[in-house]
């Protein structure tokens, strides 16, 4: 009996055993996947001479100035311990020269000794708890159990501010950073508890947070309470990217995160991030922020490693993550064609298979552009104003910044300064409600009540995008100042001659700057502009010249002068206009010739209105018309087919042999529950979402929609009429 309750008590004890085994098998797993991932940087013993050569005996380097902690000076002391990493990784690395030297690891401890005993803290919190703790982290990870037992405890406490508690950790990517620096440094100290709740952490970060911090409902990222568009910046990079590294380490362990958490990454990076990407292969600069005024490496494409370590855990939409693999990888041509609108961001995009452009703006809901955090981005005051950047390629723009006239940035109207305002007058609250677009995943239109807080310029701006072109158009511009406005079609590096009809006659622009009056259409580089009635625009296409230094306040930024040639398009307004407006056509991916044919009948576009109160335009091939009604209207948008909307809003029409086939609706200003739509002709379709009331005698239905609420404000209604 007494050996039969001495078994009985000993099972639980076994199964408490077996677990701690198992739960120490899973842990030593993730910290062999994790120092596998660092030491798989390719190790070039000539870099690491060149560290040593940098390398003072007290374990200092020459190339840093240490005294200055400065915000602007953008923490150099960062490259101390990344480089004691490096050397570390150099050591431990069979196919260096350095594997195992007693030498390279006595120089670790030296550079070591000076960093702890000096704990250089900078005037920015992520210094302090993401960049040193990630830097001494790694290090302690590849070579903690060879370094002095006394330096390693000194560390402790400088890794140790990357904490749950620290003021870096609040919801969205810097939290889920700070956790996995923490849980890091959980596995060095064998603190397998703590560690266990630092993993649900970080699972827990995947969520919907709109209104908030993180990942919003149209999958759009904001990363602060500004509800700035962070997605291809902190979106990307410190929260999609490190929350799936983490569940690559867990996959197949105790600690391996939900199914349905990978997922909805999945879901984030295909309907989010690649597609605020061209052809979610290359950065889309539209979506940049105080980054833009830093200089970018080498135009290539982005990386598979963030798609590979999804697919250890899901099989979850794999063929279109394969797909971005393939075109990654430079193995296939580019195949998507869709149109989106983030609602929560006031961001437009639009793609097919040999373009990509978007539109950027802000309202009372959102403000326009990041703070110049730390010096960069000091002369973005207007990139939301209806920037409308066009890609075929993807390196239309890439390091143009330096020679930029930031008063005609593409797509916007700006009133011209003698110079913009402070950077501390950069991120402004918007001023107007109707801001917004409506689309049916494949068309779609984008209008902007803009309403400038910076001068108090006015003007209605909207987009329509169709297969081969869109159509801009803008009216209602006014300014009191008597300065000039201008609406700028395109700024961007000049690849090519330019050409244009002008007057009927066809000709080669000479290099300069110049007013052309009578232009029918411009064409540079496979891109054709056409002015539905001919034009006056000033061009230029000349060397322009400027500083890296002139555009960021930050420190040890280049002040070599840049030369790059540029190609610039744009309508002045003239001085204080009143009601002014301008009308074209973009057509990408086009050559000289096809263009001068084609512009002859506008490409079967009408611009049916351009007024103050309603904005629409019709593609007669497609059989779509886009409406932008600023006030409740009527217009006829075929021949004896009218739409009267009863309210402010925006409409999409689909037309088949005079018929009435989808009917895509939605409110820019998010005030309406539901819009009120009558279109000529019988339809007693129901749905859903909406219903109708046939007037037969008048030969009309009024289409009674509902529209999204809560989350989904914003957000665009399609109905299938026939």
């Amino acid at each position: 009996m007494k050996s039969r309750t001495q078994r009985l008590l000993l099972v639980p004890v076994l199964a408490l055993w077996a677990s701690f085994c198992l739960a120490q098998s899973d842990v030593k797993l993730i910290r062999e996947r994790i120092v596998a991932d660092l030491m798989a940087t390719p190790i070039i013993d000539s870099q690491v001479d060149a560290i040593l050569a940098r390398m003072n005996e007290d374990g200092s380097f020459q190339n840093i100035n240490y005294a200055d902690l400065s915000r602007t000076a953008s923490f150099p002391h960062g490259g101390h311990t990344r480089d004691l990493v490096y050397m570390a990784k150099a050591y431990k690395n069979k196919s260096s020269k350095f594997y195992r030297s007693k030498a390279l690891k006595d120089r670790i401890s030296q550079g070591l000794a000076y960093w702890v005993k000096n704990d250089f803290v900078g005037d920015n919190w992520h210094d302090n708890q993401i960049t040193t703790p990630t830097n001494l982290g790694n290090l302690m990870l590849v070579m903690a159990d060879e370094l002095p037992k006394e330096l390693v405890a000194k560390a402790q406490p400088m890794i140790g501010r990357a904490n749950m508690n620290a003021s870096g950790a609040r919801p969205s990517g810097d939290r889920i950073v700070i956790a996995g620096i923490l849980a890091k440094n959980l596995l060095v100290q064998n603190n397998y508890q703590e560690f266990d709740t630092i993993i649900k952490i970080i699972e827990g970060e995947l969520k919907f947070a709109t209104g908030e911090r993180g990942m919003q409902h149209d999958y759009s990222f904001h990363h602060r309470v500004d509800r700035v568009n962070n997605t291809s910046s902190y979106g990307y990079g410190k929260y999609a990217n490190a929350y799936g590294e983490w569940s690559f380490y867990v996959a197949g362990t105790k600690y391996a995160f939900a199914k349905e958490k990978i997922n909805q990454l999945v879901d984030y990076y295909l309907d989010g991030i690649y597609k605020q990407m061209v052809y979610g292969v290359y950065d889309d600069i539209s979506v940049k922020n105080r980054s833009i005024s830093e200089r970018g490496a080498t135009f290539t494409p982005k990386g598979t490693l963030e798609i590979e370590r999804l697919l250890v855990s899901t099989d979850y939409r794999k063929a279109e993550l394969d797909e971005i693999i393939r075109l990654r990888k430079g193995e296939a041509k580019p195949t998507a064609s869709f149109a989106k609108f983030f609602w929560q961001s006031e961001h437009f995009v639009f793609q097919r298979p040999r373009f990509y452009t978007t539109v950027r703006m802000f309202s009372t809901r959102n403000r326009n552009m990041e703070e110049p955090y730390n010096g960069p981005g000091k002369t973005t005051h207007h990139r939301a104003d209806g920037t409308n950047y066009l890609m075929l390629k993807g390196d239309e723009y890439h390091n143009i910044w330096p020679v930029y006239n930031w008063q005609k940035i593409s797509g916007t109207t700006i009133m011209q300064k003698a110079q913009l305002p402070g950077p501390d007058e950069i991120q402004k609250d918007g001023l107007t409600d109707f801001v917004g677009a409506v689309t049916d995943g494949m068309y779609g239109a984008v209008a902007f009540d803009f309403k400038s807080p910076h001068d108090g310029l006015e003007a209605k701006k909207s987009w329509f995008f169709f297969d081969e072109e869109y159509v801009c158009l803008g009216t209602d511009i006014n300014s009191k100042p008597n300065l000039p406005v201008v609406t700028s079609l395109n700024q961007v590096m000049m690849r090519s001659d330019v050409r244009l009809m002008q007057d009927g006659k066809l000709t080669t622009v000479p290099k300069g700057s110049r007013t052309l009056d009578k232009v029918k259409w411009v064409h540079h580089d496979r891109i054709g502009y056409i002015f539905p009635e001919p034009a006056t625009v000033g061009l230029s296409n000349q060397t322009e010249t400027g500083r890296w230094s002139d555009i960021t306040d930050q420190k040890n930024i280049s002040k070599d002068l840049i030369r790059e040639d540029v190609f610039s398009l744009w309508f002045n307004h003239g001085n204080k206009p009143s009601g002014a407006s301008y009308q074209y056509i973009v057509v990408p991916d086009v050559s000289e010739q096809q263009l001068s044919e084609t512009s002859r009948s506008n490409r079967s576009i009408e611009i049916l209105a351009n007024t103050p109160d309603l904005q629409a335009v019709r593609h007669g091939q497609l059989g779509i018309s886009q409406l932008a009604f600023y006030k409740a209207g009527t217009i006829e948008v075929e021949k004896g087919v009218s739409v009267q909307m009863d309210s402010q809003g925006m409409a999409m029409l689909t037309m088949k042999n005079g018929r009435l086939s989808e009917l895509t609706l939605a409110d820019p200003s998010r005030m309406l529950s539901r819009i009120l739509l009558s279109v000529t002709g019988v339809y007693k379709a129901k749905g859903d979402h909406f219903t109708t009331l046939v007037n037969e005698g008048q030969n009309s239905t009024l289409f009674i929609v509902d529209l999204p609420q809560g989350v989904y404000l914003g957000k665009s209604v399609q109905l299938k009429v026939d």
